[in-house]
């Protein structure tokens, strides 16, 4: 956790120090920085600072340096006083209601197509907030886009309980998704010889199997590992999004295994599978912009043209929604959530009844409780992922939704597969292999976003008939 709050505070001294230079150099001196919390007279002041921003007059570095002294304001707060200062914004520099009623009214009299064209265009700029415009300015600073990524990441936790900061987050949302479309971001290989601030956040931001030292990241980047990760112009040193490869023969069914640091390194030019273990996404600002099904498309592009050789494209994915769902079943159902043939074996074992063997906190170390459990828990698994969907007919399991979006198919559940805390927490161990057949890639995606068919290996849907 220090290592993750130097890496910020680090972050977070060299923007002040950016902008406080540009708005030394454009404005001879520097306003009077406000108090942590924003107070009364603060937020006056601050008014007067968006007003001005808004105005734009003097040019483009007067207006820079505008913004940047703004900037640098909101970083002078503490939690309280940046969501006074982000409420001030919604609240106040938000749309005018009542001129575009007065412009809506006008449009039902147009008396004429070009008249109503022209009205259409004044109602198109009345109906953009003026704080988007406020916001829009950010992008001119050296690490400005960074800071409005940050910024509505701070947005999302506030907006959960409040319309008028929501309404504000969604206007951010909207201004990244545009500056973020896939065809402005870049994919880069990520190697041992990349820069060390980079390698550390590729540590700070590893989502799915925490990195636990340099040479647990070491032993990820050598000759038969691949990361990729997107990166957008105005963030060169942010990774947006990566994926961990590893190049092995067959498809993978074990994840401490992949991980395991003292394995030997595998030739890749032996390997036929490459299998996608870990997909982190950086930048919590960015969340509902989708990137991920383009990475994983392009890095199969690029792992293609430099490893022809290679067949198989597979994922060892977790199942991150299974254990809060078995849990709820559990509650409902109890031991009726199993065949008879089940509960007869479970029984006959003398070992207790499936929910009182499942919440065993030592029931994966206990080889006979873990062979009891192994049927059920494969059924239960495969009848989450295949038949548990959510309203609109999607599967439950976010992952699962992740990667049949894309136009995988559920190739293989797999026992034992991660059996860290996390793992079994999730998912009582189980990791699954989603498959990518090139071939078949558009045909699942249509079949899964049009009428919500999963794509699934016999293997599996076996495991729910039988």
């Amino acid at each position: 956790m220090s290592e993750r709050v130097s890496l910020l505070d680090r972050t977070l001294s060299s923007l002040r120090g950016a902008w406080r230079d540009i708005a030394a150099s454009a404005r001879g001196a520097l306003s009077n920085q406000p108090r942590p919390e924003l107070s009364r007279e603060d937020a006056e002041r601050l008014r007067v600072q968006l007003r001005d921003c808004l105005e734009g007059k003097g040019g483009e570095v007067s207006a820079r340096a505008r913004a940047a002294d703004l900037g640098r304001t909101y970083l002078a707060l503490n939690a309280v006083g940046r969501e006074r200062f982000l409420r001030l914004l919604a609240t106040e520099f938000d749309i005018d209601h009542a001129e575009v009623g007065r412009i809506s009214a006008r449009l039902k009299s147009a008396a004429d197509d070009f008249e109503r064209g022209k009205i259409e265009r004044t109602l198109r700029r009345a109906l953009e907030p003026p704080r988007v415009r406020l916001l829009t300015q950010f992008n001119a600073l050296p690490e400005g886009v960074k800071f409005l990524v940050d910024m509505r990441a701070e947005l999302i936790r506030l907006g959960r309980e409040d319309v008028e900061l929501a309404a504000l987050e969604q206007d951010l949302k909207a201004l990244l998704a545009s500056w973020f479309d896939i065809g402005f971001l870049e994919l880069h290989s990520i190697g041992w010889d990349s820069p060390a601030a980079l390698l550390e956040k590729l540590m700070h931001y590893e989502a799915v199997h925490e990195i636990r030292s340099w040479n647990d990241l070491k032993n990820r980047l050598e000759a038969d590992r691949r990361c990729f990760a997107f990166f957008h112009p105005r963030m060169p040193q942010e990774p947006i999004i990566f994926v961990e490869v590893a190049l092995t023969k067959g498809m993978s069914d074990n994840v401490q295994s992949l991980l395991d640091e003292s394995a030997p390194i595998d030739d890749p030019t032996e390997a036929d599978t490459a299998n996608f273990y870990s997909i982190s996404n950086c930048q919590r600002g960015l969340w509902g912009i989708s990137f991920g099904d383009f990475l994983i498309k392009r890095v199969v592009d690029m792992l293609a043209a430099e490893l022809p050789h290679l067949k198989t494209y597979t994922t060892l994915s977790p199942i991150p929604g299974f254990g809060a769902w078995l849990e709820k079943r559990l509650a409902e159902e109890g031991d009726d959530l199993l065949t008879e043939e089940e509960r007869a074996a479970i029984a006959a074992g003398g070992k207790g009844g499936f929910a009182a063997l499942v919440g065993r906190p030592d029931w994966s170390a206990n080889i006979a409780v873990a062979e009891a459990l192994k049927t059920p828990l494969m059924r239960l698994c495969a009848r989450y992922l295949l038949n548990e969907t959510t309203p609109a007919g999607r599967a439950l399991d976010p992952v699962a939704h992740f990667h049949l979006s894309n136009g995988a198919r559920i190739e293989r559940i797999n026992w034992r597969a991660d059996t860290s805390k996390k793992g079994l927490q999730q998912s009582f161990g189980m990791m699954i292999n989603y498959l990518y057949r090139l071939g078949d890639i558009e045909q699942n995606h249509e079949a899964y976003t049009g009428e919500g068919h999963i794509a699934a290996a016999s293997a599996v849907t076996r495991l729910v008939k039988d």
